[in-house]
């Protein structure tokens, strides 16, 4: 164990949706932990370009993750950057509101491909250099929506798809614990980024949302990546499966 637990230097990450919110807070907090990290999104922003800009630390690929050719193209451009691949995040997610009886086919598709089947093929693909090493860590990003109905937006689509990542996290833990790889999730709840800015903007559900939080408040997109980097590091040697919760409180009632 390093003498900082909580440092990556030398690691290698590669996280997906990078460009913003959680993914690029998280990208942030490893690079000044000391990893060199690999972004994907489907489009850059302001503050991607600002990252990534004369790096050596950051660099970004494209990618549209509903592609099946997508995952293996990440990790190929991961590798062939950096040489190798130790952790990976898992973060990028789409969320979309509407009745469970309404909803229709095509946007099932597009929520539970882009938030299970999507994770699930880049995990696979990014497993493989980790197995020849026989070391890694992934992290999957979930949610506090797979143990919750949400309230007051209906959201079953999104909550069904953040429940299977828990799951799938439990059950890669089981399968390559052996291995040296780790594998756990982080379960945020709300947080200030461009998927919650209508429900913070709308004064109901921003009135629901703060007094269903104990703490009273909206987490930052740092205070996700700090659990990130731990869930990452070797601090976190003797975690896998685990479903580390960061919600000011709202699942304790």
């Amino acid at each position: 164990m390093t003498q900082d637990p909580f440092r990556l230097d030398g690691k290698i990450a590669l996280i997906t949706g990078g460009n913003r919110g959680i993914g690029l807070a998280i990208a942030q907090a490893f690079g000044k932990a000391g990893a060199r990290c690999m972004l994907t999104s489907r489009s850059r922003t302001d503050g991607l370009e600002e990252l990534v800009a004369d790096s050596e630390t950051y660099a970004w690929t494209e990618a549209d993750l509903t592609d099946t050719a997508a995952p293996g193209k990440i990790v190929d451009a991961t590798t062939e950057r950096f040489g190798t691949l130790d952790i990976l995040v898992n973060n990028a997610g789409v969320a979309a509101n509407g009745n469970f009886h309404e909803f229709g086919d095509e946007e099932l598709e597009y929520i539970m491909g882009t938030n299970f089947t999507a994770p699930f093929r880049v995990a696979r693909a990014a497993i493989r250099p980790m197995l020849d090493k026989g070391a890694g860590a992934i992290v999957n990003i979930g949610s506090i929506s797979a143990v919750v109905a949400n309230h007051p937006q209906l959201q079953v689509a999104y909550n069904s798809s953040k429940a299977a990542i828990h799951q799938m996290t439990k059950v890669m833990a089981f399968e390559y614990a052996s291995r040296g790889i780790r594998v756990n999730a982080l379960a945020p709840g709300y947080v200030i980024s461009d998927m919650t800015a209508g429900g913070i903007a709308n004064e109901e559900w921003n009135r629901i949302w703060t007094a269903n939080t104990p703490m009273g408040r909206f987490a930052r997109p740092e205070e996700m990546a700090t659990c990130a980097q731990f869930l990452a590091s070797d601090a976190a040697s003797y975690v896998t499966g685990a479903i580390l919760t960061a919600d000011g409180g709202y699942t304790t009632h």
